[in-house]
């Protein structure tokens, strides 16, 4: 009897333990990353970057300065930058008015000047 009731009992939990994932996979269906809208039918893209040494070069600075800023949030330090002829835009969501600056500046220190920073990172609501 007791053997019959372990048996029972172990049936039952993994029937409930087997069908938590499926209900939870099906609550909570994937979503569309956030600005993938509105990436269509932009000019400046990763793929567009000239593949010149010294645009590369600050590309991969100023994600070297976000990536070391571990105060900032996910979504900032994965923004796309895009470096042309040695103008650096910025693009993506971000959590605050305040990360976005704190990127723009970063990006600033790497480029040299403020005006060789295309802002266009967006607050993510």
């Amino acid at each position: 009897m007791k053997n019959s009731f372990m048996k029972l009992a172990a049936s039952a939990a993994l029937a409930v333990l087997c069908s938590v994932p499926l209900a939870v996979a099906q609550a909570s269906p994937q979503s569309a990353p956030d600005n993938s809208q509105q990436n269509q039918n932009h000019a400046k893209t990763a793929d567009s970057q000239p593949n010149t040494a010294a645009d590369r070069a600050t590309t991969a600075k100023v994600r070297k300065a976000i990536m070391e800023d571990k105060g900032l949030s996910t979504y900032a330090h994965n923004v796309k930058i895009i470096t042309m002829n040695g103008q650096v835009t910025l693009k993506g969501p971000v959590k605050s008015e305040e990360e976005k600056q704190t990127i723009a500046s970063k990006a600033a220190e790497v480029a040299g000047s403020p005006d060789k920073v295309n802002n266009q990172l967006s607050i993510k609501q």
